[in-house]
């Protein structure tokens, strides 16, 4: 066989396991790469040097890992090599959640995308914006190690996919370390006193987030006329209207009430709050978001 066709076929090998392995990558990873790269282009990457004296936790080391960072007599007593993270490293990493619960599976047209699919695509985009900065990131709730470089992407997009990702309307009252950052997507229609207990718990240890709260535009203009039913999702019962224009003026100010009360939530522990629709650009709100992490010191420089 001649050294020319060798090297078609050789090319054509390599074409067809290209096309296979970008044919397996999530088209919602491929969305949010592309959001993240819209963005990225008024983005500087920032990184600081540092090293912290107290301890948080081992966790298996992983491609990427400088060799000097293993704790060698830890990694002794089993056979998995271990990595010692002290807590100034921990507090660099974003800790991501987005809710699952049936709300976020709504829209009011097919030409909209649905809540959950709109927090998913901000929560990796954010996620792929953050990694190309040298930041750490993790899915709260579901794993305790942040992750690096395009693993973490791949990893955070396979937990989203899986049976294992996120269904409930807040994220759990875990304990994160100092100075951590998280950020938290989901419409919070739970009761104010709810959310509250969940933020109070999170920002225990010092640390500081941001809330994006994702809602419908029907949701918020309430757009609709004559009798009605809503029908409840999450064990609310139904909600027949038989005017529902009667009430629209009504249910506008109460929102707008809640929107506020969530700002004054968010203000009250050094939060950041903001309200994103699913019929506006995705890049304006990551842009908005990723500069309130930088400004808040929650991104590495």
């Amino acid at each position: 066989m001649s050294a020319s066709r060798n090297e078609h076929r050789d090319r054509a090998i390599l074409r067809h396991e290209a096309e296979a392995l970008a044919s397996g990558l999530p088209a919602l990873l491929v969305a949010a790469d592309r959001v993240a790269s819209t963005v990225s282009q008024g983005v500087h990457g920032r990184r600081r040097v540092g090293q912290g004296e107290t301890f948080w936790q081992f966790r298996r080391y992983q491609a990427g890992d400088s060799t000097q960072d293993i704790d060698w007599r830890q990694s002794a007593k089993s056979q998995p090599v271990y990595v010692r993270e002290t807590e100034w490293e921990a507090a660099q990493s974003v800790w991501l959640w987005r809710d699952g619960s049936p709300s976020m599976d709504f829209r009011s047209s097919p030409k909209l995308s649905l809540k959950r699919d709109r927090a998913d695509l901000l929560l990796l985009a954010l996620a792929s914006l953050l990694v190309r900065g040298g930041e750490r990131v993790a899915l709260l709730g579901h794993d305790g190690t942040p992750r690096s470089g395009r693993a973490a992407l791949n990893h955070l997009a396979a937990n989203l996919d899986a049976a294992t990702a996120p269904t409930e309307s807040l994220p759990p009252k875990v304990m994160l370390p100092r100075f951590a950052r998280v950020v938290l997507f989901g419409d919070f229609l739970s009761t104010l006193d709810e959310i509250g207990d969940v933020v109070r718990t999170l920002t225990g240890t010092g640390l500081k987030g941001h809330l994006v709260q994702i809602l419908d535009p029907a949701e918020e203009s309430l757009p609709y006329e004559g009798r009605a039913v809503f029908e409840g999702v999450e064990d609310d019962g139904d909600l027949l209207l038989g005017r529902v224009e009667t009430v629209r003026e009504d249910y506008r100010r109460l929102l707008a009430q809640r929107h506020a009360a969530l700002a004054d939530l968010a203000r009250s522990v050094q939060w950041s709050f903001t309200t994103h629709h699913t019929d506006r650009s995705p890049e304006a709100v990551l842009l908005a978001l990723y500069l309130a992490l930088a400004e808040s010191g929650g991104l590495t420089r």
